[in-house]
């Protein structure tokens, strides 16, 4: 119960923090979007990087279906499990949509009519979240490095990828209810959901074939 606790307030700051740091970068860039672009990117990094340090040792510190999926698939964490994190990470990420319109005076929810469409965005999103779960499998066996890569990779990946890299069911699901800089209308929700578990999925695959670089067989001699 503590770990899926964590989970969900962990998820729910995370997304305060997308959507808040959305609204305040608006609010003062003066209709400049790459500065509003990089406020948020820059404040979506550090916050990842501190929750991941905090919550990591409680509940893994997922935040994100597709991080949980991947996991159980790789066979590290119980599958009983997965529908309890990831129901936590829904309920948090829809209460940090909350939070965020509550500090800023928003109705508590709005559906976004901020529109991601096309084959571009949602290869975007397989791209981003196939980059992010490299991330996590490549470095996961060394606890101290992950929040610094994982907040690193998220927050170039704000700039890389045409979408923006949402790269979270669970953050894409709460975006679609908020009206402002970080949303995303209803309707590409399901494409960026299908093509984040995709990217999941092929990361995992790829990590069960090469495994890590230093285990047992897998020296450079071996091919």
């Amino acid at each position: 119960m503590r770990a899926i606790v964590s989970e969900g307030i962990g998820t729910g700051l995370l997304v305060a923090a997308v959507v808040g740091s959305g609204i305040m970068g608006e609010r003062l860039s003066g209709g400049n979007m790459a500065l509003a672009l990089l406020a948020n990117s820059i404040a979506t990094g550090a916050v990842l990087l501190t929750l991941i340090f905090t919550f990591a040792p409680i509940s893994g510190a997922h935040f994100n279906p597709a991080v949980t999926f991947a996991s159980a698939i790789e066979g590290g964490f119980p599958w009983r499990r997965v529908p309890l994190y990831i129901a936590a990470q829904l309920l948090g990420a829809i209460a940090g949509v909350m939070t965020a319109h509550a500090m800023f005076e928003h109705p508590l929810f709005v559906i976004s009519q901020n529109a991601h469409a096309g084959g571009g965005q949602l290869f975007s999103e397989f791209v981003a979240t196939f980059g992010l779960l490299v991330v996590v499998h490549g470095t996961g066996k060394r606890a101290a490095v992950v929040p610094l890569t994982v907040a690193a990779y998220i927050t170039a990946a704000y700039w890389f990828t045409a979408s923006t890299s949402f790269a979270n069911p669970a953050v894409t699901v709460a975006r679609g209810l908020t009206d402002t800089f970080s949303g995303i209308a209803p309707a590409g929700v399901p494409g960026f959901i299908a093509a984040q578990l995709l990217g999941a999925v092929a990361a995992t695959i790829l990590f069960k074939w090469i495994g890590p670089v230093n285990a047992p067989g897998r020296g450079a001699d071996r091919g």
